[in-house]
């Protein structure tokens, strides 16, 4: 109760225009995190097509268990969320660069959901094991719970148990459903297509870049760039979808609009897996940034911690619909989805163009930790770091403190530079560096 009294208390203090709207949702979190507590199992059921989930599932696992950078393959835990009738899995390369979600839609399960969840666990041998042993006519249940996920197959009973989500995966969650909000569709291949397509991959480790584009009525990889073509960085990470060519009825390919990222869509019916792949194979979705000119006005605390509390696992998350029903404007509410989306909390499907609700377990100070960036901007503004030439509303320029000199920092209109080495390197593709984000904090 003395939580509910301070939230209650803090929104009727609150200076800021949005007291009775945040006020519910403060509400509304008590109320539906008293419920989830209660109930540690959110899903339980039969699988109606073992054979190919298990395939998918083994194909996840592969993307979770490979690296195509510098960082050897440690991680092998998915994030699985169950919710609004379907269930979903989700993890990234040990190198960041390569997302995978498989989406078992309403067709594929048939059980009971007690309530929605998320939960993360390791794919362990057994687990694999398991998995590969599977046969068309075998039947497959599948347990999804607050702290462990089973598998019962007629051979054998595995159950995998909650373990800590990387730091690095959270930040590859805020950066990847960006690149995937920001994409379109390009090409749809049929089953023939796409088996002809993957024939076509050169051999051994490529290097360079390849784009996808099609030639009469059939796509081809080439190292010359089309007016139409899917930029592909990083070619040989494709090879994770091979297991499963001969199952998907179709391959939709999506880029995003600056030619940065791609993604792949095998569709099977009653199930779909994404695999998108980060610029370059060098790159991983975590170090990009693109979420932090969304999160240059803070927000307090409980606003964040209220719409978790009133949003559920997989629910459709539509900020336009929440700012209206909840009377919290605009602004308002893209503040809070950054800050939501930087702990981990939103996807994107690129099925329904929409974003959802992935219920994570969090602490608000990971905001600041996992966004360095946002950090130092904070305290180049506290610290005095930013001296202004010229302030008005056309334009801006600004002195901003480095390590041992000044940078220029100029915004004009949609235009922004800075004279430091990040955004020489990057041109604003990374996301904003710490001296343009100080100087937006300020002005506001």
């Amino acid at each position: 109760m003395a939580e509910q009294d301070l939230a209650i208390s803090y929104a009727r203090n609150s200076q800021l225009t949005q007291q009775s709207g945040i006020q519910q949702l403060v509400l509304a979190h008590q109320s539906e995190l008293a419920e989830i507590a209660n109930v540690p199992c959110f899903f339980w059921g039969s699988l109606t097509d073992p054979l190919l989930t298990s395939k998918c599932l083994l194909t996840l696992s592969k993307v979770v268990r490979s690296s195509f950078g510098p960082v050897p393959p440690s991680l092998r835990d998915p994030i699985v969320s169950a919710g609004t009738n379907q269930i979903r899995f989700e993890g990234f390369s040990s190198c960041n660069g390569v997302y995978a979600r498989l989406d078992l839609l309403e067709d594929a399960i048939d059980g009971e959901f007690i309530t929605s969840g998320t939960t993360n666990v390791d794919f362990n041998e057994p687990m694999l094991n398991a998995l590969n042993a599977v046969k068309k006519t075998e039947k497959m249940v599948l347990g999804v719970g607050s702290n462990e996920v089973a598998i019962s197959t007629d051979k054998a009973k595995v159950t995998e148990k909650k373990v800590t989500l990387p730091p690095r995966w959270i930040k590859g969650l805020t950066s990847v459903q960006l690149y995937l909000a920001g994409m379109k569709l390009q090409f749809e291949l049929n089953k023939i297509q796409l088996i002809q397509l993957f024939q076509g991959i050169p051999k051994g480790n490529v290097k360079g870049e390849f784009y996808l584009t099609k030639r009469a009525n059939r796509f081809v990889f080439s190292p010359i760039s089309t007016g139409d073509a899917v930029r592909i960085g990083g070619l040989q990470r494709l090879r994770l979808l091979e297991g499963l060519l001969t199952y998907a009825d179709k391959l939709l390919v999506y880029q995003e609009k600056g030619g940065e990222s791609a993604a792949f869509v095998a569709d099977f019916g009653k199930m779909r897996l994404t695999l998108a792949l980060s610029p370059d194979s060098y790159r991983g979705f975590s170090g990009e940034g693109n979420v932090l000119e969304n999160m240059i006005k803070a927000v307090p605390d409980e606003w964040i911690h209220a719409v978790n509390g009133l949003l559920k696992s997989n629910e459709l998350f539509d900020p336009t619909m929440l700012s209206i029903e909840h009377d919290v404007d605009f602004d308002t509410m893209d503040t809070l989805s950054a800050s939501l989306s930087s702990i981990g909390l939103l996807g994107y499907d690129l099925h329904s163009h929409q974003h959802y609700y992935r219920r994570l377990p969090f602490k608000m100070e990971r905001i600041l930790a996992l966004n360095p960036r946002l950090k130092n901007a904070k305290k180049l503004v506290a610290t005095a770091g930013v001296q202004f030439v010229k302030n008005t509303r056309d334009y801006v320029e600004a002195r901003v403190d480095g390590s041992g000199v000044q940078h220029t920092v100029i915004i004009q209109g949609d235009k922004q530079q800075c004279t430091c080495n990040w955004f020489t390197n990057h041109l604003g593709k990374r996301g904003l560096c710490k001296h343009i984000l100080a100087v937006k904090m300020l002005n506001g």
